[in-house]
């Protein structure tokens, strides 16, 4: 799960199928493009956001978490929101049940390394879905 969950930091594995996207199919470069640029934009978002909520991430005594994270704050959760941007945006260009599946399995992997309440995972994914709905 540590493994599967690090492809989302950051957003890096939805960068690169927008890369792998726009290189194979350059009549809807311009889609993937801007698909990894909500991505992009979304992941600074959720960091502001961390910034002024600055939640602390969960602690249960005698339960670590079981992934180093690289910072304590844990709302909303980037994972969410990324994956979340990323799943609106590219199931206009590619099969939408694998996406979105994918995208779940990111978000919700946060919370099984008990690095976020399921608060976090929520909040991530709607800052995700309104990113890429109202960003033009």
């Amino acid at each position: 799960m540590r493994r599967f969950s690090l492809l989302g930091e950051h957003g890096i594995v939805w960068y690169s199928i927008c890369g792998v996207g726009a290189a194979v199919d350059p009549g809807r470069r311009a889609q993937f493009g801007r698909a990894a640029a909500i991505v992009f934009s979304s992941f600074f978002a959720n960091q502001a956001v961390k910034f002024v909520a600055r939640r602390p991430r969960p602690e249960l005594p005698g339960l670590p978490a079981l992934v180093h994270t690289a910072s304590q704050r844990s709302y909303p959760s980037a994972h969410a929101t990324t994956s979340t941007a990323a799943a609106v945006t590219l199931s206009k260009l590619l099969p939408r049940a694998p996406v979105y599946a994918f995208a779940t399995g990111l978000a919700l992997s946060r919370l099984y390394l008990g690095v976020h309440y399921p608060s976090d995972t929520v909040a991530g994914a709607a800052l995700g879905w309104a990113f890429a709905e109202l960003v033009p």
